[in-house]
C-alpha cells in the first residue's frame, strides 16, 4: 500500500474506533451502574472507553508531525501508520471471535459476567436482551471488534513512543 493510501484509511479507521468506542460508552452512562444485569463497577467501563475513544480520535485527526513528533519518527516514515493499523487489525480480529464465543457458549458456562463486560463490552446488550446471530455477526461483533482496535492503536502508537528509533523511510 502506498504511503498516502495507508495514511489516509488509518485515519479512517482510528476515527471510526474512537467513534465506535464512545458510542458503546453511552449504554453504561445512561444506565449509570442502575438496571445493570449485574453488579458492576460501571463507571470504569464509562471511563476507559471514553479515554480510548478520545485518544483514538484524536490520532485521526492530528497533522502527521505531532504524530511522528509523538512517535520519535520522521514524517514520511511508513512505520507511523503502519504498525498501529496493523495492531489494531489484530486487536479487532480478536475481538470479533471473542464477541462470537461470547455469545455462542453454552449458557451451563456461567460465564463470569464482570469478566466478560471487560473483554466485550457489548457483552451488556447479551445480558438485557438476547440478539440473533444475524445481529452478532454484523453488529455487536464489529462494534466490539473496533472497541478493541482502539486499544491497538494506543497500544500500537505507546509501541511506537516507547521503542528503539528506526526509520524505514519510503521516497
Amino acid at each position: 500500500m502506498t504511503g498516502r493510501a495507508l495514511r489516509i484509511t488509518s485515519r479512517i479507521v482510528f476515527i471510526l474506533c474512537g467513534l465506535i468506542c464512545l458510542f458503546t460508552a453511552f449504554p453504561y452512562a445512561m444506565l449509570r451502574g442502575e438496571d445493570l444485569p449485574v453488579q458492576s463497577e460501571w463507571i470504569v467501563f464509562v471511563v476507559v472507553l471514553a479515554l480510548l475513544g478520545i485518544l483514538s480520535l484524536l490520532i485521526g485527526v492530528l497533522p502527521r508531525s505531532l504524530i511522528a513528533r509523538i512517535g520519535k519518527r520522521e514524517r514520511d516514515d511508513t512505520q507511523l501508520f503502519a504498525v498501529p493499523l496493523k495492531t489494531a487489525g489484530w486487536f479487532a480480529a480478536i475481538a470479533y471471535l471473542v464477541a462470537l464465543f461470547a455469545h455462542f457458549a453454552p449458557h451451563t458456562w456461567n460465564l463470569n459476567s464482570q469478566l466478560m463486560l471487560a473483554v466485550c463490552p457489548l457483552y451488556l446488550v447479551k445480558m438485557t436482551i438476547d440478539p440473533s446471530p444475524l445481529a452478532i455477526f454484523f453488529l455487536l461483533g464489529p462494534l466490539n471488534a473496533g472497541v478493541f482496535g482502539s486499544v491497538g492503536i494506543a497500544l500500537g502508537y505507546g509501541r511506537l513512543a516507547m521503542g528503539r528509533r528506526t526509520s524505514s523511510r519510503t521516497s
